[in-house]
């Protein structure tokens, strides 16, 4: 108390001539039309610009649950995909167990299932990324994840409630990709070569590729695990392979691995009948290959 006695004998006459301004100012806007309107003017801009900096401020903490929000938006969007829908052939007769299956008796094949993300590297060579979403929520090894902007990674370990993806990041990983814009199809796999988390390399694609710096890099028709069309990253750099004969694209990445916080996992509902056809294809190559 005696300090605020103190600051107010020290400060007394710029706090009474504060005080005099202060009664001046109402006395004259309320007795002055003019004034009046000149000071709610002024009024109304110091409120606008307050509550301007006050929102700014609200919605920046208010971030992760716009972000969440978006993320469950855009799962709703891609489950209703008709890319996700294929028809069956209509000569077969088909028993219906756990598929959903629409009004013009096309299957889905597609589901896309929200998760978080709750832990994630991107400096080592073999880079993970945890998730919270596991079995007791339908998701299985094997199964791709879809970020905002690209894909993510492939499941490869799932818990009760938690599952871990191998991140594109991964010196283990390859993805079957192609040109979105190539007329023939051509597919091969997209990896990383462990150095920068912002780049991945497409190898030996072969000379006859009409490609260049800028064109789109999605996922082909085979693999079991991602839908096609989904986005990889786009060409940044064109280079000859030591004999000529292949290229050796590097690939900037669609997704944001440092920052990315809510991803989509894609669950195949066809994908073991896919997987066991492709492991016998393999087989047969292999022995024919072996003769």
């Amino acid at each position: 108390m005696r300090n605020i006695f103190l600051f107010i004998r020290q400060y007394f006459n710029l706090i009474s001539f504060l005080i005099l301004q202060i009664i001046c100012i109402v006395s004259i806007s309320k007795f002055s039309k003019t004034h009046e309107a000149f000071f709610s003017t002024k009024a109304n801009e110091v409120t606008g610009v307050i509550n301007s900096r006050y929102n700014n401020i609200t919605k920046y903490f208010n971030l992760a649950k716009v972000n969440e929000d978006l993320a469950l938006e855009n799962n709703r969007l891609r489950n209703l995909l008709q890319s996700n829908i294929v028809a069956p052939d209509s000569s077969l007769v088909i028993k219906i167990d756990t598929l959903i299956k629409d009004t013009l008796n096309r299957f889905r094949k597609y589901t896309f299932l929200p998760a978080t993300v709750v832990g994630n590297t991107v400096s080592l060579e073999s880079n993970f990324i945890s998730l919270e979403r596991g079995a007791n929520q339908g998701v299985k090894t094997d199964m791709g994840v879809l970020g905002p902007n690209g894909i993510v990674g492939k499941i490869v370990s799932v818990s009760d409630n938690y599952s871990v993806a191998m991140s594109l990041l991964n010196r283990n990983s390859k993805v079957s990709a192609m040109l979105k814009n190539s007329k023939d199809q051509y597919a091969e796999n997209v990896e990383w070569d462990g150095d920068d988390p912002d780049y991945l390399v497409m190898r030996k694609v072969s000379k006859s590729v009409q490609v260049k710096k800028g064109d789109t890099i999605v996922t082909s028709r085979y693999s079991p695990s991602f839908p096609s069309q989904l986005m990889i990253g786009t060409v940044t750099t064109v280079e000859k392979d030591d004999q000529g004969n292949t290229y050796t694209l590097r690939i900037k990445s669609a997704t944001n691995f440092r920052t990315i916080q809510h991803v989509n996992i894609i669950v195949n509902h066809y994908y073991t009948e896919q997987f066991k056809l492709d492991s016998i294809t393999k087989k047969l190559h292999f022995n024919l290959g072996n003769e």
